[in-house]
């Protein structure tokens, strides 16, 4: 390991090489020099990775990835889920991870079991994923304010990783290792899938007229958002109570309504192909009603009669496409 640093440096500052300058690396390698560390090279290889260590790590030399690595006392890893363990094991193979280096990831798919060829190598194995949707600018050091990070590794080298989210603004928050593949399907099922929802409602709603239905659907969905997350660490018969935030039909039992709901998907779906549109509204009502029961916001027969009704949806939807 090289010497990294500028010599005024003050103690306990890490030379910190950037695997994968991408939206999230670039960023985290930004928060780190922000916070006293000295960014020793990055790697980019596609155009947009290498203007953003042009724009947020100016005077950081794009560097292969073997030589960022050399150069490091920490390597944070930020590459896709995919490639991050052929990349460690890669590495390891070469004998480029050396005795005393932190290696530590951000992907939330993994704990650190993934880095066991560099912890083999002498490395110290961390896991640190952000709970934080990036668009790889200056806009996001802001956003780390308050963001819960994931840390995951031996019990010995866990207040390190505590130790770095605090120190760029985060909240560190331990995941066990086994536990880590749940935690990022929790997030990724209500960030990604959020999207999905807003697109799906944007688009019915444009066919029903709206010629900018972002407009009307912002301070709708904001506020059943910031109501949701503030409930979600209450308690109700299943899970987090964040259903206590639940309004419109199933919630009031309004059977009729579901049905219309339904009626004018499928038409929908029929006329522009979006059969995905009443199948995540059929899934997700079902679930709506399952838990609006399970907090007796609704009674047996209500919810029996609103299942009752997304069945005969399903069947219905799934013979219209037989017969297409």
């Amino acid at each position: 390991m090289t010497e990294s640093a500028d010599p005024g440096r003050r103690p306990g500052r890490l030379g910190v090489g950037v695997v994968g300058a991408g939206r999230v690396g670039a960023v985290l390698g930004s928060a780190l020099r922000a916070a006293g560390h000295a960014v020793v090279g990055a790697s980019g290889i596609s155009e947009d990775s290498r203007e953003r260590i042009d724009m947020l790590l100016p005077g950081v030399p794009n560097l292969e990835v073997p030589d960022v690595v050399e150069r490091a006392e920490l390597v944070l890893l930020a590459v896709p889920d995919d490639a991050l363990g052929p990349l460690v094991a890669g590495l390891a193979e070469t004998g480029a991870w050396q005795p005393g280096q932190l290696a530590i990831h951000t992907s939330g798919r993994y704990g650190t079991s993934v880095l066991e060829p560099a912890r083999l190598g002498g490395a110290i194995p961390l896991a640190v994923h952000p709970a934080m949707t990036f668009s790889g600018t200056s806009l996001d050091l802001a956003r780390l304010e308050g963001c819960t990070f994931a840390v995951t590794g031996p019990a010995p080298v866990l207040p390190i990783g505590q130790a770095l989210v605090v120190e760029i603004g985060g909240e560190p928050v331990i995941v066990d290792e086994q536990l880590r593949g749940l935690y990022h399907a929790g997030l990724s099922h209500g960030a990604n899938h959020l999207v999905v929802l807003v697109a799906q409602a944007a688009q019915a709603l444009e066919a029903a007229g709206i010629e900018a239905p972002g407009r009307v659907l912002a301070p709708l969905l904001t506020a059943a958002l910031e109501s949701a997350t503030r409930s979600a660490d209450a308690r109700d018969g299943m899970g987090p109570g964040a259903i206590a935030a639940l309004t419109g039909p199933v919630s009031r039992g309004d059977v009729g309504t579901v049905r219309r709901h339904l009626t004018e998907l499928s038409a929908l779906a029929a006329a522009s192909g979006a059969t995905d549109v009443p199948d995540s509204y059929t899934e997700l009502a079902r679930g709506a009603t399952r838990r609006a029961l399970a907090s007796h916001r609704i009674n047996d027969s209500t919810a029996q009669n609103l299942l009752d009704a997304l069945d005969s949806a399903t069947g219905e939807s799934r013979a219209e496409r037989n017969t297409q």
